[in-house]
This record gives C-alpha cells, structure tokens and sequence, in this order.
C-alpha cells in the first residue's frame, strides 16, 4: 500500500509541474473546436460514391490490430521529429471505418489462414485450413474434397479483370494462398511438407496450386525453396542448405511457369537489380521472388537486393492497371505479425510504417472515383499500450512511472511471449537497457516459445467505389461480399445491373458430411483435438 501511494504521487507531482511537450497552440480550446469544426465540415460535405469499381485495392495488415495501428501512427511521426500521437497515417484518412469479428469456426481467436479464407472467400473456416470450407477437417486431405471455395481473386479474374498478390512472406503463406489455394493444412506449402497419405489421397501443395489453380498476373514475394527440386542450390545463398529446393517430385515450378507462358511478355526476378529492370509497360506476367522463405523485415532489408513494399506495390499496380477492364491487388504487409509472435515490437511498429506507406503509393497511382481501397488488418496480437508516458514519449521507450516493485517497464508489452524473464520471482531491471533496440524483445506476462495472437475485433477502413459499405460491426466473412458487390465479381451482380433488392437466398442448411459437428462427430473431436496441438507449432 505504502508503494502504491509512492507512485502516486511520483505521477501526481509530474503532472502538476507541466512535463509536457504539448504545443502552445493546444493550451487554447480554440485550437481543438477550430480542428473540429474543419472534421465536421468534411463529413457534412462528403458524398457517396456509388460508382462501380473498376479496381479494388486491398491492404491487409497480418496482425495489425488496434494496439499496432495506435503504436506504428506515433512511431511514423517520432521517426520525423514529431511528438507522434496527432500524426496522419494515410489509413487515418480514410472515411470509413468498421470493425470486423475475427473469430474461426472453431476458435474463438483464429489463425491467418482462417481469416484469410473468411475475408477473401466470403466464408468462415476452421484454423489453420486454407480455401475451403469449416467442413474440411484440418490436416485430413479426404475432408477438403468437394468444400474448396474460391476467393475475390479468382471471380475478378473471370470476370475478366488482372488479379495480383503482393507479398513481404513467402507467397505460399496463409493470407496470399487463400487468393488460390484448397489446402486442408496451411503448411503445405510443398510436396515435401506433405504427410504420405495425403499425397496417396491426392491433395495438391499450395505452392503447385500456385501455377494450376488461377492464372495470377503478378505474384511478388519470397518463397523460392518450395518451387525448385530438393538440393537446388539458391541463386542468393548457395552454401546455405537451409535455402536449398525443397521438392520431392524433381519439378521445378519456376521453370514451368515460365513455359506456361510463351507468347506473352512475362519476367521472373529473385533480385532488385532484375526487378528494377521490369518494363511495367510492357509486361504481361511478373514472378518475383526475392527470398528463398519470407522477406527480410524493413529494418534489416538490403536495398540493393530487396525492393521496399512501396516499391512492390508501385511495379504491382503498373503492370495491372494496363487492363482496361480492372484489376483486383491484394498487398499484405505479412511480418508485422511474425514480428509480434517474436515480441519484437520495434520490428512490428516499423513494418507496419513501411506498410502504410505503400498504402499512399497505391493511392497516388489510382483514381479514387474507380477504385476501392480497402485496408484492415486479419487479427490482432498481445501487444499492450500501457504506462502513463508523457506526450511525445518514445512509443519503443519506458513509462515514466515504475511498478510497485520500484523496477521500470516498457510502454508496449505482450501478455505472453518469449520476453517473459521472471528470475526468482523478480523482473529484471531495465533502467540500464535500451529497449529502442531492434533486437529488444519486449516482457510478456505468461512464457511462450512464441505470442499467441488475439481475439478482438480488427479495424477496416475504405474509400472509393461503395466504400461506405464497410461500416458498423460486421462478421470478416462479409468484406470479401462487399468487395465483390462493389466491383460486380463473383455470384452477386445486383450493384452493375441498378437493382438493390435482396436476392434469392436458401435459408434452410444441412450437412451430410461424415465428420460433421453434431452427435456422432468422433471425427470433428479428433481433428479439434490435432488442431490445438498443432496451432502450438505453426507460426500464424
């Protein structure tokens, strides 16, 4: 009790004799009524665009939740000698603004295959499936047969628009795979990551389903290891055996891609050199990619070998707008999560900055009138925003005022993690650490080899085209309808053809699948069960 008081007071003489760094300006109330004045004016004038999108425009930020969107907007103006916290993301100026619920089937916090699968399919699944629906069971491939549903991209594809992932992992990954892949497991990225029965019973890896499935006009990002025959020496790292092919069946995909597509202008890259030297004005296909897994993160990259995000974006949209038809983007800022699940926050906070700043290129590089931007993020993570920290405080930095154990903390945190350091029942002392290190992981209350993700519900901003159907709170399997309604692709064609009645909707569903949820489900308990156990093992 007597060191509650102490800190009390510790807060109370600190904010009594000023230690503020807010501006004088903002002392007078004229500043914030003249501030909101001009907000309100802006909405009253607003008007809704209700054209039919030609493009759609969709950012997706891997774990970039509430805390990481708050976190990264400070950061990105601390980074130009700004005190942060009234900094303008370009995603803050987005007009409208929803949340969507994230949860799985069977979870009630999902994985980034599930969500992907939600968002991009229009259906909610069970975690770590990938393109199909919740009767697919995880890890059985007999059970995705016959409940593969397909995504945004494919029905702009045939709705004859350019479709493209862009990507800062591996584009066999959970969020780019659920654009073309049926997989019961996200881990199957190759024949060699595959158990034997399900080879036997005939399911595809996702990295093969990358060249079957849908023919993608512009696949950029890592992942070089799962295209290539086991032992194939990488071209960046040839005495790494790590970065070596990984595929069982002696095919090389990169080589078959290229052969797929004689008689059009099409470049595969793996290095920026290359990727500079692709004519977007010119180039019909474009493979790119630069890392035998995922891309290195922002704060590590090489720019002399690894294009930037920003850069992706700009050769992405280039190459697809040519399309007088339209074209569908999908870019995905992926190591914000894997970032969290290291609790490496300095990591997470500079991805995400990175990430808005492609979000600009592509707004500089289309025409809102035409085209549906859409940014929000698959699910959140532990990270807290915690402490009393004065304005202006380094958002990496540690809270002025100290816990009762008289031993200082960081402002961002993890509620479990690898950071957790409890020795003997005592913190450790950070007073002589610099914890704006890109190599800091940050304390978590609860140990765990990896931060788990969390459940609450994630933000999604829009403009352009019908954007202002992305309000209210909303189940994430909705985005990909609302897309979809939008732009005119996929079942739903009401919004080109002037009608806006409901259509006709069966209301009465039934399940015949063996293994289904209900009594007699010894399949679905078994496949739950595996499932936990290997949602500890899969990074998400």
């Amino acid at each position: 009790m007597e060191t509650n008081r102490v800190v009390f007071l510790i807060v109370f003489l600190l904010v009594t004799f000023g230690w503020s760094s807010a501006k004088v300006e903002e002392e007078n109330p004229q500043f914030w009524r003249s501030q909101a004045q001009k907000t309100l004016q802006s909405a009253l004038d607003r008007k809704i665009n209700s054209n039919v999108a030609k493009n759609i425009l969709f950012f997706l930020g891997d774990g970039m939740g509430i805390t990481t969107y708050t976190a990264a907007r400070i950061l990105k103006g601390q980074l130009q000698n700004q005190t942060g916290e009234e900094t303008v993301m370009t995603m803050d100026t987005f007009p409208n603004v929803g949340l969507a619920k994230t949860y799985s089937v069977d979870f009630q916090i999902a994985d980034s295959a599930a969500t992907a699968t939600a968002y991009l399919c229009g259906v909610k699944t069970n975690l770590n499936t990938v393109g199909v629906s919740a009767a697919a069971r995880n890890g059985v491939c007999k059970s995705q047969k016959g409940n593969e549903v397909t995504s945004i991209l494919k029905w702009a594809k045939e709705a004859g628009k350019s479709v493209g992932i862009v990507t800062t992992t591996r584009v066999q990954h959970a969020t780019p795979a659920a654009t073309y892949a049926h997989s019961a497991s996200r881990t199957w990225y190759s024949d060699a990551d595959m158990p034997a029965a399900a080879v036997k019973d005939g399911c595809t890896d996702i990295a093969l389903q990358l060249l079957k499935n849908t023919d993608i006009d512009v696949i950029i990002g890592g992942g070089r290891k799962y295209m290539t025959p086991r032992g194939t020496k990488d071209p960046e790292y040839p005495r790494d055996f790590s970065s070596r092919g990984k595929r069982k069946d002696g095919r090389n995909l990169i080589d078959e891609w290229q052969s797929s597509k004689i008689g059009k202008v099409a470049h595969y890259v793996w290095n920026k050199t290359n990727f500079d030297a692709v004519d977007p004005e010119t180039t019909d296909y474009l493979m790119a990619l630069f890392e035998p897994g995922d891309l290195h993160f922002e704060a590590e990259r090489d720019p002399s070998m690894d294009p930037s995000i920003v850069e992706t974006t700009e050769k992405a949209i280039r190459i697809l707008r040519k399309n007088p038809n339209g074209f569908f983007l999908l870019v995905e800022g992926g190591r914000i999560d894997q970032a969290h699940h290291a609790s490496r926050a300095f990591m997470a906070l500079h991805e995400t900055v990175a990430f808005d700043y492609a979000i600009a290129k592509g707004l500089q590089l289309t025409k809102e009138h035409e085209t549906l931007t859409v940014v929000m993020a698959d699910h959140s993570h532990t990270v807290t925003f915690n402490g009393y920290p004065f304005r202006g405080h380094s958002i990496l930095g540690k809270s002025p005022v100290w816990g009762t154990d008289m031993l200082p903390y960081t402002t961002l945190m993890y509620g479990n993690g690898p950071g957790h350091k409890i020795i003997n029942g005592t913190r450790p002392d950070i007073r002589n650490v610099n914890t704006k290190n890109k190599e800091y992981v940050q304390l978590s209350a609860v140990p765990t080899e990896s931060a788990t993700h969390s459940g609450e519900d994630v933000v999604v901003l829009a403009q352009g085209p019908m954007a202002h159907l992305f309000q209210g709170v909303q189940e994430q399997n909705y985005i990909a309808h609302a897309m979809a309604y939008a732009a005119c692709v996929g079942a739903d064609l009401r919004h080109c053809q002037g009608q806006t009645e409901s259509p006709l909707v069966p209301t009465t569903f039934s399940n015949n699948n063996k293994g289904a949820r209900g009594a007699g489900g010894s399949a679905a308990l078994l496949s739950g069960l595996l499932t936990v156990l290997l949602a500890h093992t899969v990074l998400m």
